[in-house]
């Protein structure tokens, strides 16, 4: 029986926002009892559960409740109502360059963010070089990466991720970072960690990624779950909704 890594039971996530503007406003609603708030549910309901090994794909069109799911399994955020059991270290590449600080070098960021990603010390410097030449930037590495294009920053915040060994690989819609060169060394190195046993989640609008490279699919629309299963009748699916 294949082990569970990742379970959604009764999943519900609302995001609220005060409809007051001031606390002049807010004040006298919540005295009077009135409504303080609104909000939106980014995921209704939602059951799913995805095995150790498996590489998962989710798709649906934006604002459909994909990139919550994500931070719900990254841990950054909780539901309002149901539960999420993750189980083994995770490595986000969701909101790629969070911690980068402009004013510190390449170098210097990879140490800072590396730390942040859990390496240690002794692993960030058994691994920079290899950092730096899966980024291709190692002539800018000593430069502040305020100095970086979006694509230089971006593709750093990639190489410093992907040397973490995590037991769960989250991805969101990342693989669009950089040349198609870049692309295809991301990829490669993606299917070592498939190789290596790694439950993969991955979020793209690229069905053609996501059925080469997922062995299945859950299909997310209007935040609830509508279908999971072969990458190849889940995508027919949501193609079928779009036309």
């Amino acid at each position: 029986m294949q082990e569970t890594v990742i379970k959604f039971q009764n999943v519900t996530k609302k995001f609220s926002f005060q409809s007051q503007k001031t606390f002049k406003e807010f004040l006298p609603a919540l005295i009077k009892g009135e409504e303080t708030s609104t909000g939106f549910i980014a995921l209704d309901n939602i059951d799913f559960e995805i095995h150790k090994g498996e590489c998962v794909g989710i798709i649906g069109p934006n604002g459909s409740g994909k990139s919550t799911i994500l931070k719900l399994v990254a841990g950054v955020m909780s539901p309002t109502t149901g539960q999420v059991t993750v189980k083994g270290s995770i490595s986000p590449l969701i909101e790629l360059g969070a911690g980068m600080h402009p004013e510190l070098t390449g170098r210097e960021n990879i140490y800072l963010n590396g730390a942040i990603l859990g390496l240690k010390r002794k692993e960030i410097d058994q691994n920079l070089q290899s950092i730096i030449n899966f980024a291709g930037i190692e002539e800018f590495i000593n430069q502040p990466v305020k100095h970086y294009s979006s694509g230089m920053y971006m593709r750093l915040a990639f190489a410093i991720a992907v040397h973490v060994n995590p037991e769960i690989l989250i991805v969101d819609e990342i693989l669009a970072v950089g040349d198609s060169a870049f692309q295809a060394k991301c990829f490669k190195r993606m299917e070592e960690f498939k190789k290596n046993g790694v439950t993969i989640i991955f979020v793209s609008h690229a069905l053609g990624q996501i059925q080469s490279f997922c062995n299945r699919a859950i299909y997310i629309n209007h935040s609830k779950l509508v279908t999971e299963g072969s990458t190849e009748t889940v995508c027919k699916k949501y193609l079928e909704d779009q036309s």
